[in-house]
């Protein structure tokens, strides 16, 4: 096994122990096993992510001299976290909860990963898995999502979400080193069925204010309805998100394109 194998192996174990360790100090479980997808700073795709964002989205070598690979994971809820938020206009306070609990946890993985590196004697430097934008944009200056399906991790959906093979509900962190490791091959088509030309934009209908429609997305709507929700739950700390347009769709759990082509098939 090489070097490389190696590390990536490390990183594997050391994001998943942390996860169940920190799960098992909560009375309600949050979390499933991570997906981790690795992109090279030299893919051609870079290029696009300004094109797909804005003029101000940082590139990897913004934040860590010679940068080499991004690292992108993305921790699943459990499906009892997403039950709790599939009814009513405002988010459930378990849903709020895992919000608060996920930045904790990634928390506690930031200077993990950077023992590992630096104990291999190379460099890693993290974003802020949150609230990383402008107010006035609301647009990220470093996207986890763009990232994640550059790293492989999955592709976009019409809620704007990733959908990764364990679904779009959870969260996704991020962080570059200056170690070479092997990249992630992407899907070959996208996960979304509506983008697959199948009748179903039901994350649109999920949508309780209407950010969402086939007219496109409304982020200022969108945020207003986290900022509702942030003053709904103000008893647990901040938690400015909404979540709805995640749950009780088919992509909230699983990759969808793949029933389809396996029912397309006779499987």
């Amino acid at each position: 096994m090489t070097t490389t194998s190696k590390i990536i192996n490390e990183i594997r174990r050391i994001i998943a122990e942390i996860i169940i360790s920190e799960d098992e100090k909560n009375e309600f479980k949050f979390w499933q096993e991570p997906i981790i997808g690795f992109a090279s700073t030299e893919d051609v795709i870079f290029v696009k992510l300004r094109q797909w964002t804005s003029q101000e989205h940082l590139m990897p070598e913004d934040i860590l001299v010679n940068a080499a690979t991004v690292v992108v994971y993305f921790i699943p809820y459990r499906k009892e976290v997403g039950k709790s938020n599939n009814k009513g206009r405002n988010a459930s306070q378990i849903w709020g909860e895992a919000y608060i609990k996920t930045n904790s946890l990634s928390s506690k993985i930031k200077p993990e990963m950077k023992a590992l590196f630096e104990g291999k004697g190379f460099k890693c430097e993290f974003t802020p898995a949150t609230h990383n934008f402008t107010p006035e944009k609301l647009i990220s200056n470093w996207s986890h999502r763009h990232l994640a399906y550059i790293a492989g991790i999955g592709t976009l959906g019409k809620n704007n979400m990733l959908i990764t093979q364990k679904g779009c509900s959870g969260r996704l962190e991020s962080f570059i080193t200056d170690c070479r490791l092997e990249p992630t091959k992407r899907p070959v088509q996208d996960f979304c069925l509506s983008k697959l030309n199948y009748t179903c934009d039901k994350c649109l209908k999920r949508c309780v204010n209407d950010s969402l429609s086939k007219s496109g997305f409304d982020r200022f709507r969108c945020y207003e309805m986290c900022l509702e929700n942030d003053e709904h739950l103000s008893n647990i700390g901040l938690s400015d998100v909404c979540g709805k347009c995640l749950i009780g769709i088919p992509c909230a759990w699983a990759n969808p394109s793949q029933k389809v082509r396996t029912n397309r098939s006779g499987g």
